[in-house]
This record gives C-alpha cells, sequence and structure tokens, in this order.
C-alpha cells in the first residue's frame, strides 16, 4: 500500500434496499459510481464490506468471515460502529475530500443509508517520516515492509489479493498521558519519544532488544511496555499494518482511528487480548467503536464475481 495521505473520512453504510441479485447488481454499479467519482475528484477510496452484507447479498467474500468477538475493557458505541459497507476517502484537501464524500452520499441514496462518518488527520510529517500520535509519539514504525506482504494479503482462491480491515475508534487520554514524566511515558511505549528508536536502540527502524538489561538487573524495554506486549514475535511474526489517522471531535473526545490490514483478524484479537491484560498504555487508551470489514482486490469489481 502508498504511503498514507494526510486526510481522510471513513463513509459507513448499512443497506436499506432490497436484498439478494437485485441488491449485488445495484451495488456493483453504486462501485463503479463511486470509483468514477474518486478519480475525478483525485481522491482515493479504499472499499469493505461488512459480515452482515454478505449474509443478504451474494457477495464474493472469504468463508468464515464474521464479526470480532468481544474483547475485554471495549465500551463500543453501537451507533458509531459496524457497517454493511465502510469507504474511506483519502487525499491532500479536507474541502476536497467533503466535496466527494457528498457526491457519493447521493449516489448511493435509495440503496444504502448513512450509519456513521468520521473525519482523521495526519499532523505535517516530513516525507519518509512516521507520523506522530496525540501522545506525541511516532505510530507505525514497526509497520511490514514488502517481504511481510504475506501477511497482509490473501493468497489463495478467488479472493487473493484481497485483505481485511480492522476499525478502532480509540479514545486517547491526552492531558493524563501528558502528565507522567518524560521518562515514565517512555517506558510505557518502549521508546524514545524524540526520534521513535526502542529504548537501548540507536535509531528508530531498530528491531527491538527485549533481552537487554541495566547494571541493576532491569530490562531496558519494562515487561509491560507496548512494544512488547504487541511485538510479532507472539504471534509467530504475524503482522498488520497499521493506517492511523489522529482525530479530535472534543477535548474530552480525541484519539486515534486505527485502520489495520492483516490477512488473519484473528491476529488483532490476540493482540488486543493480550494488551488489555497487561499493556501499561491501557489505562490511558479506551476503545469505543469498532468494525472488521472485508476488502476485496482492485478497485471492488471482485466482488460481484458469481
Amino acid at each position: 500500500m502508498a504511503p498514507p495521505l494526510p486526510h481522510v473520512l471513513l463513509l459507513a453504510y448499512d443497506l436499506t434496499g432490497a436484498a439478494g441479485e437485485r441488491a449485488a447488481k445495484a451495488l456493483e454499479a453504486l462501485v463503479g459510481a463511486w470509483n468514477d467519482t474518486a478519480r475525478r475528484a483525485s481522491v482515493v477510496t479504499v472499499l469493505g464490506v461488512g459480515p452482515g452484507l454478505s449474509q443478504r447479498v451474494p457477495l464474493n467474500v472469504p468463508e468464515g468471515f464474521r464479526d470480532l468477538p468481544p474483547l475485554p475493557g471495549d465500551r463500543l458505541d453501537p451507533g458509531r460502529s459496524g457497517a454493511d459497507v465502510l469507504l474511506q476517502v483519502s487525499g491532500a484537501d479536507r474541502e476536497v475530500i467533503g466535496k466527494a464524500a457528498g457526491l457519493m452520499d447521493h449516489q448511493a441514496v435509495g440503496l444504502l443509508s448513512a450509519r456513521w462518518r468520521q473525519a482523521g488527520y495526519l499532523p505535517p510529517t516530513p516525507t519518509g517520516e512516521t507520523p506522530r500520535n496525540l501522545f506525541a509519539f511516532k505510530d507505525g514504525t514497526a509497520n511490514p515492509g514488502p517481504s511481510g506482504d504475506r501477511w497482509i494479503w490473501l493468497e489463495d482462491g478467488p479472493q487473493a489479493g484481497g485483505t481485511y480491515l480492522v476499525y478502532r475508534r480509540i479514545v486517547m487520554s491526552v492531558e493524563a498521558f501528558a502528565q507522567l514524566p518524560l521518562e515514565r511515558q517512555e517506558a510505557v511505549i518502549g521508546r524514545q519519544r524524540e526520534d521513535g528508536r526502542p529504548l537501548g536502540g540507536s535509531r528508530e527502524h531498530d528491531e527491538p532488544d527485549f533481552h537487554a538489561k541495566t547494571p541493576e538487573g532491569r530490562y531496558l524495554i519494562p515487561a509491560t511496555a507496548h512494544i512488547r506486549i504487541a511485538n510479532p514475535r507472539l504471534d509467530g511474526g504475524a503482522r498488520m499494518l497499521r493506517r492511523g489517522y489522529n482525530y479530535a471531535d472534543g477535548p474530552d473526545d480525541q484519539g486515534l482511528l486505527f485502520c489495520a490490514y492483516m490477512k488473519d483478524p484473528a491476529l488483532f484479537v490476540r493482540v488486543q487480548e493480550r494488551m488489555a491484560e497487561r499493556d501499561a498504555l491501557t489505562p490511558f487508551v479506551e476503545h469505543r467503536a469498532s468494525a472488521v470489514l472485508y476488502v476485496p482486490p482492485g478497485s471492488g469489481e471482485g466482488l460481484f464475481g458469481r
């Protein structure tokens, strides 16, 4: 996937029209219209469909596709969670994205109704550098490179080249975290705030040394550090491609729009269960919305292969 663009708008819809083959044909036509709109507006779109839609409309989705199970610590708002269809619209200009989304809403009338929408952004970031989240730490350092594609894309069968998107709207306790001394903040994350390097490392993209200790025998990267608990070594090396965006909907509602792509959503479930149990970051974040989508290859036409 290409590097993330600075602005995103997530558009979630539910099917309101007829189900069955008729709905599949109408949805296929809508996806084509959305793709044309995106090209004319010079925005980038990612289409995802929820597990409930495939139960009502004949679609080419992976067998066994289902919602995420309940996860510890979740306080999910049903009105901001789930979707039959999710359209991620991103680009360089927020106003251009908004105008394109308005047209896409109009094109969906009669087939889909708006369920929720959420805007996000990335702070100004030099080319090639990792963006920062609202805790002022770099977010996305350990994303897989090209050799990690095997963890992201489905490889076999009619869905080859597709993937899954897990979306989480995470409220962050920015003020509480900011009140921690810098040394404690870095111990919670397991990285230096200044440049993103793992504690004990020299550069941002160094592999963390989880065995390194201080002269007193303490781990340089604490046992509860976020990067230790979320590290791929605990999942046989399996990785997810994270595309996080900041959001700010008010002083008490700001945080991270966590969008992660992976070939098996069970990976996210395992990581989240570990984090809820012993991650030092957990007291400062709360998951308030969730969705899991299947993202077909290409521009979505493969959804309708029958």
